[in-house]
């Protein structure tokens, strides 16, 4: 497939939107609105008894609070593991001298690009939060027999959380 034609339709911040158009070789088509966006990085940070730190805040676009592993988008030129670093300190507080990459995945690759890196941040040290202004942020720490009933509940519902849980859970110590 090849992108035969782009038009921009809005931008903010966050993300831009584009109507494109792609084609093969033998005449196939899709013709479909994009938002691009730069991506994010999640944190799953865990302590020394495997718990997990978790972030609870109002999202606007499902009109409530949700608790879920914290992350954020990466800025112009940023990398990744640069804003994985930078986000964690900011939501949370805490600073991490161990990390592993745990995975990359599209949450939505139908009509968004966005790629989030989840990371597990471990040798934790406590400091001072500076959420941005549009956050109210909330922490606190989960056992993983809290987060699997969490989940087997319902109460998160959060993709990111679930993909980095299961990654963790799965093969994050191996």
């Amino acid at each position: 497939m090849k992108i035969v034609s782009q038009k921009e339709v809005y931008r903010c911040r966050l993300f831009h939107v584009s109507e494109e158009v792609a084609t093969d070789d033998s005449g196939f088509t899709i013709d479909r609105a994009v938002v691009r966006h730069r991506g994010a990085a999640v944190m799953l940070a865990t302590d020394s008894k495997d718990r997990v730190l978790f972030v609870r805040q109002y999202r606007l676009p499902v009109d409530r609070k949700l608790w879920e592993l914290p992350a954020g988008t990466v800025d112009e030129g940023e990398k990744p593991f640069a804003t994985a670093k930078r986000e964690l300190k900011e939501e949370t507080g805490y600073t991490a001298k161990k990390w592993k990459k745990l995975t990359e995945y599209y949450p939505s690759p139908g009509f968004v690009d966005e790629k989030m890196t989840i990371y597990h941040a471990t040798d934790l040290t406590k400091g001072e939060a500076a959420p941005m202004e549009d956050e109210r942020i909330e922490t606190k720490w989960f056992t993983k027999k809290e987060v699997k009933e969490m989940i087997r509940k319902g109460r998160i519902q959060d993709s990111k959380t679930l993909v980095g849980y299961l990654m963790w859970t799965t093969f994050g110590k191996g």
